[in-house]
């Protein structure tokens, strides 16, 4: 999980010290399996693809990976359909999934150009965003934000409103001053606010339904040091001064650890102070922890508070200073599948109430801790953060081995009370006709994604149920 050291070592010594038995298997019998490969009919060998977590799978008849924008202009409107462009498949929601042609856009990565003085950069959208911090600090540039997770493309980072936290900072899309997009009859428009603007304000965030965006300009800053200071305190206290520290700082983020006592918190700063590079990551040890206590301690959730506020009493302040780039993304060992919702800022603590107090009492399966941020909002069409000043975010997770969900639908109904709008990228189950109702220019979009690909060619079966198509 992103940036979660806040167990020391001790958690796992601690559980099996309780001597409550050894763990349990918890691991779900019927999660989907993807399928076996197979030989099409044009007797050439369908492999699988399956996202980051295993819970998502297809089986496409074609793989492409175009290596110039006039071969991928010339494939689109031929490639068998449905076409799906796929990036490191770190998405939770069946977006690619396809059984006609999965399209790659690993050759259109790297720096094209940059404006030193403007502070904007034109990276190719298939880079990694693993890769663009160093490629942007090597000419003195660095995003304002950046997500938690850094394996995943440009591209598919925009496509789905990907973000940081931090309530005067934006999501990834909300820095895109233009982008190149190849349309699925095989125009090439370049879009901005002043070139094709009704395209740019819907291709910002179009979950890959408008074509393939091949290139993006991004406003950045200039390359700079982040102070990174990680520490525990009562969760009571944290949410009283929830506001407090997300007006104060550039970033700020809560995770609320179920069947805790304590909350851990998260902030980073812009700083001058000399290098101190993180040390070694132990988020994902962290996470191994809370599983084995959960399934040691799972038929008493007393003593599983009292041996996690153990464990976190007196926990060290972590504090680290490095470049932008290293400082804001963690490694993600732990597989999981996620729901995360974004919500107006002043249901942001309501809610979280509500979903902790759920999880406590129905769910003591669950160890991720609830992930709890903020964001700035824009004026992409289907930006989850449409016409809000601030939006506030929560994120629940499940194992990759555990059914996601009953868990998630147990969860997700909490949401719908404040009009919550989902993470594209992650599971929900909002029909077009909710969606229509959270989403000011929904028909907009529908109907631009109509003009520019009438014959559904990008639409796979999620795509053109949640558009309300079938």
């Amino acid at each position: 999980m992103k940036r979660r050291t806040f167990l020391i070592a001790s958690l796992g010594t601690l559980a099996a010290a309780s001597g409550l038995g050894s763990c349990k298997d918890r691991e779900a019998t019927h999660l989907p399996q993807p399928p076996a490969p197979t030989v099409g009919p044009d007797g050439k060998r369908r492999l699988p693809w399956q996202n980051w977590s295993g819970y998502q799978f297809g089986l496409p008849a074609v793989r492409a990976a175009p290596a110039s924008e006039d071969e991928l202009a010339a494939l689109l409107p031929r490639t068998a359909a449905p076409v799906r462009p796929v990036g490191a498949g770190h998405s939770f929601a069946p977006l690619v999934p396809t059984d006609g042609t999965l399209l790659s856009l690993r050759n259109f990565d790297g720096l094209r150009a940059h404006d030193a003085h403007a502070l904007t950069a034109t990276v190719g959208a298939g880079t990694r965003l693993g890769a663009l911090g160093a490629l942007l600090d090597g000419i003195g540039q660095a995003l304002p934000n950046m997500p938690d997770i850094d394996e995943q493309s440009l591209a598919g980072a925009i496509a789905t409103g990907t973000h940081g936290t931090g309530q005067a900072l934006g999501a990834l899309h909300a820095y895109v001053t233009a982008l190149r997009l190849v349309t699925p009859q095989g125009e090439v428009l370049d879009c901005s606010r002043m070139q094709h603007p009704e395209v740019f304000a819907a291709a910002r965030v179009s979950l890959g339904s408008l074509g393939v965006i091949t290139q993006v300009t991004l406003q950045n800053v200039p390359t700079h040091h982040l102070k990174r200071r990680v520490w525990a305190e009562p969760l009571d206290s944290l949410l009283e001064r929830f506001d407090e520290l997300a007006r104060a700082h550039h970033s700020f983020e809560l995770y609320v650890i179920p069947f805790c006592s304590r909350g851990i918190a998260i902030t980073i700063d812009p700083t001058e102070e000399p290098p101190r590079p993180r040390g070694q990551e132990r988020d994902n040890d962290a996470l191994v922890h809370l599983q084995r206590l959960r399934d040691l301690t799972g038929w008493w959730p007393g003593l599983r508070r009292r041996l996690l506020d153990l464990a976190t009493a007196g926990l060290p302040e972590e504090e680290a200073v490095d470049l932008w780039y290293r400082i804001f993304p963690s490694s993600r060992e732990v597989r999981f599948n996620e729901m995360e919702y974004h919500l107006p800022r002043d249901a942001l603590l309501p809610a979280l109430k509500q979903v902790l107090a759920r999880v406590e009492s129905r769910h003591r399966e669950e160890f991720f801790p609830i992930e709890v941020r903020t964001v700035r909002g824009d004026d992409a069409w289907l930006s989850p953060f449409y016409g809000h000043a601030v939006s506030g975010s929560i994120a629940v997770h499940r194992h990759h081995r555990e059914d996601p969900l009953p868990y998630f639908a147990d969860i997700e109904p909490i949401y719908q009370a404040y009009e919550g709008r989902p993470h594209w990228g992650k599971m929900h189950t909002l029909d077009a006709r909710t969606l229509a109702q959270r989403y000011p220019r929904w028909r907009d979009f529908l109907a631009l994604r109509e003009m520019l690909d009438p014959h559904g060619r990008m639409l796979n079966p999620y795509l053109r149920r949640m558009f309300g198509l079938d």
